[in-house]
Formats: structure tokens, sequence, C-alpha cells
């Protein structure tokens, strides 16, 4: 299977490169997804500074939203190493 893995290692060596793949994919969308968000809102705020209240709640927002993209995958990582 793995390197001439077999029987038990080899689930387990799959298993751990299955958590793996899960939580860095998985990180990968929401971290420029938050960065992105900030990014814009910073532009916003330099154009609007009045406006401050309303971009920052929408912001944090949005980062929330994406944040529980990466909380998602992280769960998955956790039952594919733990569970499966």
């Amino acid at each position: 299977m793995f390197g001439g893995l077999t029987g038990e290692e080899g689930v387990s060596a799959a298993k751990a490169i299955g958590a793996a793949l899960a939580i860095g994919l998985g990180g990968i969308g929401p971290a420029l997804g938050i960065g992105n968000a900030v990014r814009g809102a910073m532009d916003a705020l330099g154009r609007n500074p009045e406006a401050a209240g309303e971009i920052r709640s929408t912001m944090i927002i949005g980062a929330a939203l994406a944040e529980a993209v990466a909380i998602y995958a992280f769960v998955i990582a956790i039952v594919i190493a733990f569970v499966i």
C-alpha cells in the first residue's frame, strides 16, 4: 500500500495523510478569504471613515463565516484521525 506498509500500518498511514490533507487544504480557503475581507475593509475605511461601524461589523460577520469553514475542516480531520 504505502511504501511496503500492509494491514494496520497502511491504514494508520492513510488516516494520517487524510487528516493532514483535510486540515491543510481546508485552512487555505478561509485564510485567503479573511485576508481579502480585511484588505477590503481597510480600503473602504480609507475611502469613507464615517462608515467605520458598518464596515467593521460586516467584516467581522464575514470573517466569522469564513472561519467556520476552517472549523469544519478541523472537525473532519479529527474524525478521520480518531474515528475512522
